[in-house]
């Protein structure tokens, strides 16, 4: 298989590198990028651990080709946190509201919810139930993440 040139932003920085045009988004940023912070779960699009922001929209990276992202703005879990590493409010709301356990789904949560926020500041909590329906964790009741939204809604 013949490999193809593919260049985007991730988290401001340009990457650039030759690739099977069959590598997803999700082993680009993990394997070219070197941002393991997008998680692989059911590599089918159905758990939302992957999930990134291309272009601002909320994105399963297992689903889509890296070079499907050519000429894109990528935004992974690495890049939501403030310049100086501070929590964005997002991830602090989370924490707050103790909406994390074990972590694995949490970067999923946290492009998804920030997605999210910003097409719909104030969600009802049917809302945030529709809009994280995607978003699969195995160790939460559920509950505290919509706790997180409201409240990181409240800090925005």
């Amino acid at each position: 298989m013949h490999e193809l040139p593919v260049e985007m932003t991730v988290n401001g920085r340009t990457y650039r590198a030759v690739v099977e045009p069959r590598l997803t988004l999700a082993d680009f940023l993990r394997e070219k990028c070197g941002l393991t912070g997008t998680h692989l779960g059911c590599e089918h699009g159905a758990c939302g651990a992957c999930t990134v922001l291309v272009d601002g929209d909320a994105v399963r990276s297992c689903l889509i080709f890296a070079v499907q992202a050519e000429d894109t703005d990528v935004t992974t879990v690495e890049g939501i946190a403030g310049p100086d590493g501070e929590l964005s409010p997002v991830q602090a709301a989370l924490k707050e509201c103790h909406g994390l356990q074990c972590g694995f789904c949490t970067p999923g949560f946290v492009t998804s919810i920030t997605a999210l926020l910003r097409e719909n500041p104030k969600p009802t909590d049917e809302e945030i139930r529709e809009g994280l329906s995607g978003n699969f964790c195995r160790c939460t009741g559920y509950q505290g993440i919509v706790n997180a939204v409201h409240r990181a809604a409240e800090m925005t």
